[in-house]
């Protein structure tokens, strides 16, 4: 009889965080280069039962066997593929056309900087025309350097992300763009962990590689989120939050009434 209640209680807990991954993806349906989040989930076939909240055990988790008491909360996953481009006719809004992200320098609120990585393209540009993001951290050329160009001239950015102002064109600089090394299978970024709102930092084993992507110039990056999709995914999950909840429901009026009518047999 427990062991129904611990089978009910699990997948409560992870339907509560597949509905937690969807809001949040909801939430970021506008957020330029935002990609969605999706959640996995394993059965106790796969990994052991851990005995919780045990005060005897001085409530450290301890395995309990080959018990299956429903399902255990998987891993989080990022879906890399690319939203559709939407016009705005502004110069220094960028949008990639292909795998690879904008190297940003950002700095932290104790001052320490560091490179980050965004597909979110929306840049300007400052008073004395360095390029930086919304959140004015700066974007970098391809050598790692801040862009730098004059305010007060016409600006042109090519496919290859290269800067020119004037009648007579020359190369200012060069958008750095850059990529990395994905798992066999071409799905996801193994060394790639999530920053912020809208960024990704490398963590220990990242290799960058060239990106093949074109830069356009004029055109932001939409969010991939497919609200509608994601709205049918809702309904289900609340439908499968509440079928455990009524498992619970049931389990505690049959132990009710074990405790109370069988017991005085």
């Amino acid at each position: 009889m427990v062991k129904g209640l611990y089978t009910a209680h699990f997948a409560m807990i992870n339907e509560q965080h597949r509905m937690d991954t969807l809001t949040n993806n909801l939430a970021n349906v506008s957020t330029t280069g935002y990609k969605k989040e999706g959640a996995t989930s394993q059965t106790f076939a796969d990994a052991l039962a851990v005995k919780l909240q045990d005060s005897s055990e001085w409530y450290l988790s301890r395995r309990m066997g080959n018990m299956q008491p429903g399902v255990k909360i998987g891993e989080n996953y990022t879906d890399w593929s690319e939203g559709g481009f939407r016009g705005t006719e502004n110069t220094f809004d960028l949008a990639l056309s292909d795998s690879g992200f904008f190297e940003i320098e950002f700095t932290d609120k104790a001052g320490n900087t560091s490179v980050k990585y965004t597909r979110d393209g929306s840049f300007t540009l400052t008073l004395d025309g360095t390029l930086v993001t919304k959140d004015g951290d700066y974007v970098l050329d391809t050598n790692g350097n801040h862009i730098t160009i004059d305010p007060t001239k016409p600006t042109t950015i090519d496919r290859q992300g290269n800067i020119t102002q004037g009648d007579n064109p020359q190369i200012l600089a060069t958008v750095g763009v850059t990529d990395f090394e994905r798992n066999p299978e071409g799905t996801d970024y193994y060394y790639l962990e999530k920053y912020g709102e809208n960024m990704w930092q490398t963590i220990e084993g990242a290799t960058e590689i060239p990106s093949n992507a074109q830069i356009y110039s004029g055109y932001l990056e939409q969010s991939n989120v497919e609200t509608v999709q994601e709205m049918v995914n809702m309904i289900a999950i609340n439908r499968q939050y509440e079928i455990n909840q009524k498992v619970v429901q049931t389990m505690d009026d049959t132990l009710q009434k074990a405790v109370n009518d069988l017991g005085k047999l």
